[in-house]
């Protein structure tokens, strides 16, 4: 089954989308002829998303670090503004917060339901179908549309951009927005609602006991052990 619009949530890095962003829009593009991904900075940073497939791109200038909660609040104006989706795709987490939160928090603020560690995606007769990755393999999960997932790495083999995908990018629309057109004021420490309030050096990592076995040495070990509460 072919959806009619599947937003992409992309990546950077030394401002250049991730390769792992490359991967979601490849299978955004297996699953819709129509694309439109979301990046941050400016239109420069986007060409790239045109070139792997996405037929619209959404540059957000923020300027600042936002919080994670802000950054869900932004990504979600884009979208009630933008085309309804069938499908959202985001990775797990960015290459910088390590939050992992922000494709939640989106999916509760557009009410849609979320399928978190995607491994395989797949729709049939309107049904998203995902295989889910967990710690002892994976879950067979089905969903109703729209949804929201957030996939892990190897959900789709990386490809290189055809020449005709190149040339195709140079005439997709970029629009650009900025922390202010979305609501989005103060930004950066100025907006935070944290502050790092002191910075310590780590300690030194301690030497560890050397335990001689003399036969009674287990008595030693034990001890240490319940006082780790271990036993």
């Amino acid at each position: 089954m072919t959806l009619n619009n599947i937003w992409v949530f992309a990546q950077v890095a030394n401002g250049a989308p991730t390769s792992a962003t490359l991967e979601l829009l490849t299978k955004a593009r297996s699953l819709s002829s129509n694309v439109t991904a979301i990046i941050g900075g400016d239109g420069a940073s986007a060409a790239a998303l045109g070139e792997f497939g996405a037929t619209k791109v959404y540059a957000i200038n923020h300027g600042a670090s936002l919080p994670g909660v802000a950054i869900a609040a932004a990504l979600k104006t884009v979208i009630d503004g933008g085309e309804t989706p069938d499908l959202i795709i985001g990775a797990t987490e960015s290459s910088d917060g390590y939050t992992g939160t922000v494709p939640e928090q989106i999916a509760e603020l557009l009410g849609l339901p979320s399928v978190t560690f995607a491994k395989k995606v797949s729709v049939e007769g309107g049904v998203l179908k995902v295989d889910r990755q967990t710690e002892n393999g994976y879950d067979e999960v089905t969903c109703a549309l729209p949804a929201l997932i957030s996939v892990t790495a190897g959900v789709v083999e990386p490809r290189y951009p055809s020449f005709k995908g190149i040339m195709a990018a140079k005439s997709k629309p970029v629009e650009e927005v900025t922390a202010a057109d979305l609501g989005i004021t103060p930004v950066g420490w100025a907006g935070a609602g944290q502050k790092i309030s002191n910075v310590a050096q780590a300690e030194a990592r301690q030497a560890g006991e050397i335990i001689e076995d003399d036969g009674e040495s287990f008595g030693k070990i034990i001890g240490f052990l319940e006082n780790l509460k271990v036993i």
